[in-house]
């Protein structure tokens, strides 16, 4: 028997590396465990990462939408609004030797804040009130206004229009960096003309996510993220002479394997909105049922 308020934070623990915890140990990745023990380049390799590198690619780690869903229902919905969350890294695509004027995160990311809000405890702890495309709702509005008063001229003068609603939180936030080239290596071997190689990059994008109180203009919460993105590339080639060192035979092959952007930031959004809600849990901050430290179930 478990106090109920454990159980809500205990899948903190399993996010993963999108935002509070270590990354897990898959099946397809390895970590360099014997040092120069083996051979220089194992041992520099170790030397220089302390993390998994995967051999099949990069692997996105789960997303925190399954604890996002599995949250437990509060007595009553926070109607909060979403004014705009943005990218506040400043960071270009990357190229090679050209000007990109192309971003490195995507510029919609308070789409996916919204859905991740609608998300949580499967739509039961939040009301997400339109205030991007306010501008186009207050114009639709005033059309039907001007509709229904032109076409219902001695009617019962009710309008059919509910007033709008108004948030009792803003949820404000944004990508705050993009770090590039965090970590990166390899190790490759050749012996009579064979050699294969492979190597891996880290970047890491940061979001920061909080809860502003409309009424006082406090921020009540405020959390943090990071997920980290795993670029891997692998290949081997052939350079030998063969028939009496006459003949040249020369092969190459190789792939690379980049874990996409915009998942990243989904999954860094969605952990920021299941931690911003574990820490309201702790702070008591929303209409939930908060058992006593002795209560069991």
């Amino acid at each position: 028997m478990t106090v109920r308020l454990a159980k809500v934070l205990a899948p903190l623990l399993l996010v993963g590396c999108a935002s509070f915890g270590a990354p897990q140990k898959l099946d397809n990745c390895y970590r360099f465990e014997e040092g120069f023990g083996k051979d220089v380049v194992t041992g520099i390799a170790k030397a220089g990462t302390d993390r998994m590198i995967c051999k099949t690619g990069p692997v996105i780690q789960p997303s925190a939408t399954q604890q996002l869903l599995n949250l437990p229902y509060p007595n009553q919905k926070t109607v909060v609004a979403v004014y705009n969350f943005g990218d506040n890294s400043g960071q270009r695509k990357g190229g090679d030797n050209i000007a990109s004027f192309s971003t490195a995160v995507t510029q919609g990311a308070h789409h996916i804040l919204i859905e991740a809000l609608r998300d949580a405890g499967r739509g039961n702890w939040f009301v997400v009130v339109e205030r991007t495309g306010l501008d186009a709702l207050t114009k639709e509005r005033q059309l039907v206004r001007s509709t229904f008063e032109a076409y219902n001229k001695g009617a019962d003068g009710k309008t059919i229009l509910k007033p709008l609603l108004y948030a009792g939180m803003i949820i404000e936030g944004g990508i705050v960096s993009y770090d590039t080239n965090i970590r990166t290596g390899g190790n490759g071997a050749r012996y009579l003309g064979i050699g294969m190689k492979n190597q891996y990059r880290e970047d890491i994008v940061t979001v920061t996510l909080r809860a502003v109180l409309v009424q006082t203009g406090e921020v009540l919460l405020n959390v943090t993220t990071t997920k980290t993105i795993l670029s891997t590339g692998g290949g081997g080639d052939v350079f030998r002479f063969i028939e009496l060192g006459t003949e040249l035979v020369e092969i190459e092959s190789g792939s690379t394997e980049n874990e996409a952007v915009g998942q990243a930031v989904r999954a860094a959004i969605e952990a920021a909105v299941y931690g911003l809600v574990i820490q309201g849990l702790e702070k008591e901050v929303w209409d939930f049922d908060y058992p006593s430290l002795g209560e069991k179930e």
